[in-house]
């Protein structure tokens, strides 16, 4: 009898998380459609104004969340945006919410990091760089869910949960 064996890396991704904007960001976002239909009155037809002004308005919603980085942890690598570093040069990620995680956004950011930080986005992960030869000492990370993002990254790094 011979057994089947995958020897193929899972490719699944440990945690993958689109920064898109929130919903009162897209609805402002939005309201250039109107704008733009009130531009394109004097020119003539109110039906061309109005169709100009929804295809603009969903122009700009689709575009601002395509656009969106991404944050993922997948093949032993965290992407964020379009950087990415090995797992195995990250340190122990460290979460922030609240009060705290608006404090290291803001006045306790460090000056020597790789930031992706987004409006809206209360959670923040902080995560250590090893490497000595890297001139950044840290990722700051803005995300939904704090907890996941760090568990994936321990996880990816070889390291169990805490």
């Amino acid at each position: 009898m011979r057994l089947m064996q995958n020897h193929e890396r899972d490719t699944r991704p440990l945690y993958r998380e689109r920064l898109a904007p929130g919903l009162w960001l897209l609805v402002t976002i939005a309201l250039a459609g109107p704008m733009t239909t009130l531009v394109f009155l004097p020119a003539g037809s109110t039906t061309l104004a109005l169709v100009i002004g929804v295809l603009v308005s969903l122009l700009l919603v689709v575009a601002s969340i395509a656009f969106s980085p991404v944050v993922a942890v997948a093949d032993g690598e965290l992407r964020a945006g379009r950087a990415h570093i090995d797992a195995g040069w990250l340190g122990e990620p460290e979460v922030y919410t609240g009060e705290e995680a608006r404090a290291r956004r803001g006045p306790r950011l460090p000056g020597d990091g790789w930031h992706l930080i987004r409006g809206g986005i209360d959670g923040l992960v902080v995560v250590p760089i090893t490497d000595p030869a890297d001139p950044v000492r840290s990722w700051s990370i803005s995300t939904r869910t704090p907890d996941r993002l760090a568990a994936a990254i321990r996880r990816a790094a070889g390291r169990p949960g805490r």
